[in-house]
């Protein structure tokens, strides 16, 4: 007993802090986003593919169809209520003088590119060190939003093709149908092969889920926002 008293008496403690990385109000939007566009992809690729087998065993007829439809319709809804839940609060933020320039481009984001492309090179030994959001998070974003943007209005064009013909030339339904078909490809393959990747397979970050980030994290892949956070410098641990 006393040597087991003796070892849990020497034994040091560990811990580790975390830094909130996003609100709840930013998860849920995330999660509110994360499924209204996974329905729109299963319910809009057998729309697009419909003399594909496996799109003929999901379409077996008008009625399964018009349900699909529903469905897509429901999903698109969601999501455009998202999108201006997003902006609106954006507006308000930047009305109170609130907003945070985290996510905008910079100049800096360019030399980070080009720094990280020499370094995979193994033309630099430095990687770029950055603040709360890297060059590739903030061209996800930009990505996913514009691209959705695209969606949103062509998919509404599709929706209600008489009234907008009113206004505009016939030619904007097989336009916005081109451009809704691929918008969507191209986010689907954007999604799983770049952002899926950086996020969940490069290594395993679920702060968009747990609103936190530990500090190991922090320090090793923003060490400018570790810094920023903590005061110290995340090389050496050393305060300022």
């Amino acid at each position: 007993m006393s040597v087991l008293n003796n070892t849990l008496a020497n034994a040091r403690v560990q811990t580790e802090r975390i830094f909130q990385r996003f609100t709840p109000a930013q998860r849920w939007e995330h999660a509110i986003l994360l499924l209204s566009v996974t329905v729109l992809l299963l319910t809009g690729l057998p729309q697009k593919y419909r003399t594909v087998w496996w799109s003929l065993q999901l379409i077996t007829t008008p009625d399964r169809l018009h349900l699909i439809q529903q469905i897509h319709h429901i999903a698109a809804i969601v999501l455009t209520l998202e999108v201006f839940y997003h902006l609106i609060h954006a507006i308000y933020l930047l009305a109170r003088r609130r907003l945070s320039g985290d996510m905008l481009p910079t100049w800096q984001d360019v030399k980070d590119a080009w720094q990280m492309v020499r370094y995979l090179l193994f033309l630099s030994k430095n990687k770029p060190e950055f603040g709360k959001y890297n060059f590739e998070q903030k061209f996800t974003y930009w990505f996913l939003f514009f691209g959705i943007g695209i969606m949103v209005v062509s998919g509404f064009i599709l929706w209600f093709p008489v009234i907008f013909t009113r206004v505009f030339p016939g030619g904007i339904i097989p336009a916005a149908l081109l451009a809704h078909s691929d918008e969507a490809i191209v986010a689907a393959v954007f999604i799983v092969i770049w952002h899926f990747y950086h996020v969940h397979l490069e290594r395993l970050n679920l702060s968009i889920f747990t609103g936190w980030l530990n500090e190991r994290e922090t320090r090793q892949y923003h060490p400018l926002e570790y810094k920023r956070l903590s005061g110290e410098n995340p090389d050496t641990g050393e305060s300022k």
